[in-house]
């Protein structure tokens, strides 16, 4: 998921270009004060002329204890945007943007539900109520953890290594895992160290997060290289659903591939790596 200025026309227009999974329109951090209303009138102008394809397109409106909340809320979410990106995410920000919705839904004639949501995990108190943001509204598709305001709040270091958000992580990925929602890893802040951004992905694919923020287009390869089932892994996966075809045909529930006991887990992670290798072109 590529972070892209609300403020930027170029970038806007090319958004589709970089390869990115997703992109976010982002209206909080990356505008300034001044340019909050030109960065709203320039995503709705991108939103309403422009073609995205296949491209996710989420726009992260700022914080509802800002004084652009609201209105961010009311012009963006009519655009019908894949998602509203809401940060510092807690449940009752999610109670109040739920209400907001609903209300711009059935003004608009838009199914109830329609508009979803993904919620940025920032702050000590998000990510110790992220269950309860999650369970608070079924329009959340996928929680997003921010690790440069977390770290801010827990006032420590942001490290390269990122153990002090080893707790976060966990957490997250837990909460999504158990309410079957996407978790996203905060982004890797030093845009030119590859070999770092590969082994903060690694580490966060190990976890459990199911994808990456990038805050420069130049992150995306790397990323997608690291969330991609290599070679090896496809071949395995297909050679255990070949060996449990035959297993089946001879009546057995449990069997055994180069010498490994095969039961109903290993059998589901191969199903998941193929169903991710058809998804992105690597699996006919």
């Amino acid at each position: 998921m590529l972070f892209m200025p609300g403020n930027n026309p170029g970038m806007l227009q090319t958004a589709d270009t970089f390869g990115a999974d997703s992109v976010i329109f982002d209206l909080e951090d990356a505008v300034a004060l001044t340019e909050k209303d030109a960065a709203r009138i320039l995503v709705t102008e991108a939103m309403r002329t422009m073609n995205y394809g296949e491209t996710e397109v989420v726009i992260r409106i700022n914080p509802l204890s800002s004084p652009f909340a609201m209105t961010d809320i009311d012009k963006m979410a009519r655009l019908k945007p894949d998602a509203i990106l809401l940060p510092k995410a807690t449940p009752e920000d999610m109670e109040i943007l739920e209400k907001e919705l609903e209300r711009i839904e059935k003004e608009e004639g838009f199914e109830v539900g329609t508009i979803k949501v993904h919620a940025l995990v920032e702050t000590a108190y998000g990510v110790e109520t992220v269950y309860e943001t999650i369970k608070s509204s079924n329009r959340i598709q996928a929680v997003l953890l921010g690790g440069e305001d977390l770290a801010a709040d827990l006032a420590v270091k942001r490290t390269k290594d990122s153990e002090e958000l080893f707790y976060a992580r966990t957490k997250v990925v837990n909460a999504c895992k158990a309410l079957k929602v996407d978790a996203i890893d905060t982004p890797f802040t030093d845009t030119n160290d590859y070999e770092g951004l590969a082994a903060d992905s690694r580490k966060a694919k190990m976890l459990g997060f199911s994808g990456k923020l990038a805050i420069n287009p130049r992150q995306i390869d790397t990323i997608h290289e690291v969330y991609s089932p290599t070679k090896q892994e496809i071949n395995h996966a297909l050679r255990v659903m070949a060996a449990k075809e035959e297993a089946e045909k001879e009546g057995l529930g449990v069997f055994s591939l180069d010498g490994k006991m095969v039961d109903l887990p290993i059998i589901n992670r191969a199903i998941q790596t193929l169903e991710i290798a058809e998804m992105i072109g690597l699996l006919d």
